[in-house]
């Protein structure tokens, strides 16, 4: 729980909040600039904000389209005239009412309410020849009106023009009546068509291209004391110059974010290799190394240079893999190219360039067994590398302001081996300091001049070569079934170190005739044998062996018991429930791995068949049989993953190999002159 707080809390903090002082400045629009803020190079780009006031430009110029006149407005126009006439007609016919009834009862009328009394009392007034002539006009002119185009909006300027529609005949009040009444019964034509006056307005946004903005070195964007736009904030951004002001909530927002990927990585941990989470110590290595690498993340990619593609982000994925396990590796790659996502402003190139990277050396990596391994793995992160800059610029076409497309190539290909390199001196650092047995570990413990394997070779050289024996045994074995055969081998070598405590109580070092055990009990016997457990395992934390090392003194015998000195016991005191078989038993554990399960059967076949000295093919796998099929009945292998499979496989090896060590050898006659040939 802990170190999963401390994962989020400190990549949420590097997302957010910059690590390194940087050239750049803390603007936001309509901001005062306090100083001069100038282009570091010559630069052109197009720019979104000019683009997009150039669309809207252009769009606004299209004029708006209207639809056709249409005859029918006209048509119920006419007929509404005469209607009014009519009424009218009624109104002037009236001689019992009085003037001013009459004008309220032509005021009625909706299309004439705001007629004024003067034109109210012409209209009245006038002869009935004179109103005749007034219908006739109106009618006329209404007709001409309604035939041209009255926009809906511009009914003002057809009603300015209906004085010169009207016929010269007519005389002065009976021209201002019809005026008058041909204004007040126009109504619109023609409506906008909003349809093809939006198609017309998008044809002519596309119509217009990217408008681009050109900066020579050194040039000023913003000027001292002047307000800052939302086109110098554009200029900005292009040329990584604004550092935009982390407030809370965007450091809330890099915390939950970084929450979430810690959440992901511990379930994807606890489902693909879920010894990381509870080995406190692999876990604790785990968090350390996404650590190490984020915040160097912070410090390399937000510079938008070259750093950014020389940063290492493969050896993680590398040191990972090689010290915990490819799950780890990979999970570890998708959370730091998900931290680097963020640091680097949200670059497709960057993310895709850290993961790629990653995965590919997590995958290709497995055991690192030989360093040759991890530069095969470097080689092949250059080729991925070299892709994804390749791609980006070629098929995407970004922008080339983080250098030469040449050195940002070349530091795609430094990156590799940088990673690679890195990873073999983390190794060495890992290795002791976390007690996990790496390759380059293993490797130095497998060396001759080791003081441990030494001081086996000076005091108990047979004990030794029976360790190289059981080594090469194991080792075949393990890399026909799958196992670790770098922890084999190594762990094999070690097995019986506790023997150089009393190495003459062994029968491999004894000489010929001379056995110390003749001269104790059983009990005392198998005492002194079972303690070399005990001491290889004070010598093993003396010499600084791993404990995945270590773990193959105790695990290679498990708790077998020491038969042939429990059946001398059980002769000396003629009953068997006289004798306490425990005394006779190893303490253990038994085997927790495929690799000690088979440095167990290794050694138990090597020993038996060098003890039973057999003379054919056949007697040599009848006593591997008996051996392997002893350690299953006592439950010896009940406690590790191997499979009835994995059995026969290796017990295939072991006859295989051992039919070679111990075949029989020809006895070649002596010649009577000389030694034999």
């Amino acid at each position: 729980m802990l170190l999963g707080l401390l994962l989020s809390g400190v990549t949420g903090v590097v997302m957010v909040f910059p690590l390194m002082p940087q050239d750049q400045v803390v603007l936001e629009t309509d901001e005062v600039a306090v100083q001069h803020v100038r282009a570091p190079r010559e630069v052109t780009y197009e720019s979104a904000i000019l683009s997009a006031q150039a669309r809207e430009l252009a769009a606004a110029e299209v004029e708006p389209i209207y639809t056709l006149p249409d005859p029918a407005y006209a048509r119920q126009q006419l007929g509404r005239a005469g209607q009014v006439f009519d009424y009218l007609d009624s109104v002037r016919a009236d001689d019992l009412a009085s003037s001013s009834e009459k004008q309220s009862w032509v005021l009625a009328v909706p299309e004439l309410a705001d007629l004024s009394s003067s034109v109210v009392d012409m209209l009245l007034a006038l002869s009935d020849a004179g109103w005749d002539q007034v219908q006739v006009e109106t009618i006329s002119t209404i007709d001409q009106a309604m035939r041209r185009e009255i926009r809906e909006g511009y009914l003002g300027d057809a009603q300015e023009e209906v004085p010169t529609l009207v016929s010269l005949e007519l005389a002065g009040d009976e021209a201002t009546v019809a005026v008058a009444l041909v204004r007040r019964l126009l109504v619109p034509n023609t409506f906008l068509d909003s349809e093809a006056t939006a198609e017309a307005q998008a044809v002519a946004r596309e119509a217009v291209g990217p408008v681009l903005r050109t900066f020579e070195a050194n040039e000023i964007i913003v000027r001292e004391g002047e307000r800052v736009t939302d086109l110098d904030i554009e200029a900005l951004d292009h040329l990584g110059l604004r550092q935009t002001d982390a407030k809370w909530p965007d450091l809330a927002g890099g915390v939950i974010l970084a929450v979430v990927g810690t959440v992901l990585l511990f379930l994807y941990m606890g489902h693909a290799q879920p010894e990381v989470l509870w080995e406190g110590r692999l876990l604790f290595l785990l968090v350390l190394l996404i650590l190490s690498f984020v915040v160097a993340a912070g410090l390399m990619v937000p510079s938008g240079s070259i750093l950014r593609y020389i940063f290492p982000g493969p050896a993680l994925a590398m040191l990972a893999a090689a010290a915990i396990g490819p799950h780890a590796g990979v999970a570890a790659t998708v959370f730091l190219a998900g931290a680097v996502g963020v640091i680097g402003d949200a670059s497709l190139e960057t993310i895709t360039y850290v993961m790629l990277g990653g995965l590919t050396a997590a995958l290709v990596l497995g055991r690192v067994e030989r360093m040759s391994a991890l530069f095969r793995a470097g080689a092949l992160v250059i080729l991925v590398h070299l892709v994804v800059l390749v791609t980006f610029r070629l098929l995407l076409d970004i922008d080339r302001a983080s250098g030469s497309v040449w050195f940002v190539l070349l530091a795609g290909v430094g990156n590799g081996g940088i990673a690679a390199s890195l990873t073999m001196g983390g190794l060495f650092l890992v290795g002791p300091v976390f007690d996990i047995p790496t390759s380059t570990r293993l490797i130095e413990l497998s060396r001759p001049d080791n003081p441990l394997l030494s001081r086996l070779l000076r005091e108990a050289p047979a004990t030794y070569h029976h360790s190289l024996m059981v080594a090469n045994l194991a080792e075949q074995a393990a890399e026909r079934i799958g196992a670790d055969a770098l922890l084999t081998r190594v762990g094999a070598y070690y097995h019986d170190v506790g023997k150089l405590a009393r190495p003459y109580f062994f029968a491999e070092n004894q000489i010929e005739g001379v056995n110390p055990h003749d001269r104790l009990d059983p009990r005392t016997s198998a005492e002194v044998i079972i303690s070399h457990v005990k001491d290889g395992l004070e010598m093993a934390r003396r010499y600084r062996l791993p404990s995945r090392v270590r773990a193959f003194i105790p695990e290679h015998h498990g708790t077998n018991w020491v038969s042939y000195l429990y059946d001398k016991a059980v002769q000396l005191a003629g009953d068997a429930t006289l004798v306490d078989e425990q005394d006779f038993r190893h303490m253990g554990p038994q085997p927790r791995s495929k690799e000690t399960a088979l440095v167990m059967l290794a050694d138990g076949c090597e020993a038996a068949v060098r003890a039973m000295r057999p003379t054919s093919a056949e007697e040599v796998a009848e006593i591997v049989k008996r051996v392997v099929n002893a350690r299953v009945a006592d439950g010896q292998l009940s406690q590790c993953d191997m499979t009835l499979r994995d059995l026969e496989l290796a017990q295939a090896v072991f006859v295989s190999a051992l039919k070679g060590i111990f075949h029989p050898r020809i006895q070649y006659p002596k010649s009577e002159g000389g030694p034999p040939a």
